[in-house]
């Protein structure tokens, strides 16, 4: 049996004119977590959305293991969803989005009113009444980030089969690490345990920076061994936990 390991990256810039950028804090974050695995099995493979903010997790986690050489796959699949288009789709004043970014910082409390907008924003793309007016529809979304997940299922198993029949049974890692994103690994859980969408989008309210959810797979099995892991994050101190 072998694990996928689904990273969500570090603390980003909710809210800024540039989200797609990791906070000191968020680099920090993800050193604290590869210190943490220098303790586990070294990994047999990392993989990484393409976003900067996944990038920018996976360096700072390689910062922080100082381990041994890992080959590293860019895979496009695990980006997460455009939270700016689903924005601008949202509410017509979204359209630029720096703005109405500056406008908000403005309020009293700017980080709940952002988060009000983007939670309905989230439902309406969710509903599925608009997918035309969206770039990637939510069930697009959804069928990408499944799609990803059993790309790389399907290359280790057949990688297994092929050394299985060669005779070469020398013991090697089998975990995996994949730096995403909340939304992403929300989806890819949804589909292993057959949650509704409003429970989905519970669970990615719920996702902590550098929170790790952990899957099991075998020929015949794909499961959710964990969800969420940020204890790597509550050693370091309650300050550390973060949501965005």
């Amino acid at each position: 049996m072998a694990a996928i390991y689904l990273i969500r990256h570090g603390q980003a810039s909710f809210g800024s004119t540039d989200y797609d950028q990791l906070s000191d804090k968020g680099s920090q974050q993800a050193a604290i977590l590869g210190q943490y695995w220098r303790a586990r099995a070294i990994p047999s493979k990392f993989y990484c959305g393409d976003l900067l903010r996944h990038g920018q997790t996976l360096t700072s986690f390689v910062t922080g293991y100082q381990g041994e050489h890992t080959p590293m796959i860019i895979h496009s699949g695990f980006n997460e969803f455009d939270h700016v288009d689903i924005l601008k789709k949202y509410n017509e004043q979204w359209r630029n989005f720096a703005e109405m970014s500056q406008a908000i910082s403005q309020c009293n409390e700017p980080n709940k009113t952002l988060q009000k907008e983007f939670s309905q924003a989230l439902e309406r793309w969710v509903s599925g009444d608009k997918d035309h007016e969206y770039k990637e529809s939510w069930s697009q979304f959804k069928t990408r980030c499944i799609r990803a997940l059993h790309n790389i299922i399907e290359q280790e198993l057949a990688k297994k089969r092929e050394i299985t029949s060669t005779g070469n049974n020398t013991k090697k890692s089998k975990d995996i690490l994949v730096f995403t994103s909340g939304g992403t690994i929300s989806a890819i859980v949804q589909h292993i345990l057959q949650l509704n969408d409003r429970q989905t989008l519970a669970l990615n309210q719920q996702a902590r920076n550098t929170g790790v959810t952990k899957l099991l797979f075998s020929e015949n099995m794909l499961s959710v061994d964990y969800f969420n892991n940020y204890s790597h994050l509550e050693q370091a101190g309650d300050d550390w936990v973060t949501f965005r």
